[in-house]
């Protein structure tokens, strides 16, 4: 069986609201799981645009990046195909509102205090790396 090859990029987008931090996570209208904001890194695109490019196009978040937080890799099919996906994600910080032009693929979206994160994330790869990006977060506090 041949094997398809997926790159993403995507962000966890942190802001101070009233003094408190929150964090930005999404959930896919397809697979309803909850995510941070990512998507396809695009050709002759850095994976650093990609992620910034994804974040506002699928939250109507726009954010600068902080630093790289690490990366998830897994399978999953596709029209029948197996895919391998690699998803680098950066830390950001929210700058403000821009334009959804993709928020047809989010179906839910939420701002969560650090402690209530973990728990709304579906997927276990993506709760390892958020345990790697909360010490860094708390770093930055």
């Amino acid at each position: 069986m041949a094997l398809k090859r997926i790159f993403s990029a995507g962000g966890i987008v942190i802001k101070k609201d009233d003094g408190n931090i929150k964090v930005l996570i999404s959930q896919h209208s397809k697979h309803l799981g909850w995510d941070f904001p990512k998507g396809h890194i695009e050709s002759g695109e850095s994976s650093e645009q990609a992620a910034l490019r994804e974040v506002e196009e699928e939250t109507g978040v726009r954010a600068e990046i902080i630093e790289r937080v690490g990366e998830t890799k897994y399978f999953y099919f596709e029209d029948g195909e197996r895919v391998f996906k690699t998803v680098i994600f950066f830390l950001m910080k929210y700058v403000g509102e821009g334009e959804a032009t993709t928020a047809f693929e989010v179906s839910d979206m939420a701002w969560l205090s650090v402690d209530e994160v973990e728990e709304k994330l579906t997927f276990k790869d993506t709760k390892k790396l958020w345990e790697e990006a909360k010490l860094k977060i708390d770093k930055l506090i």
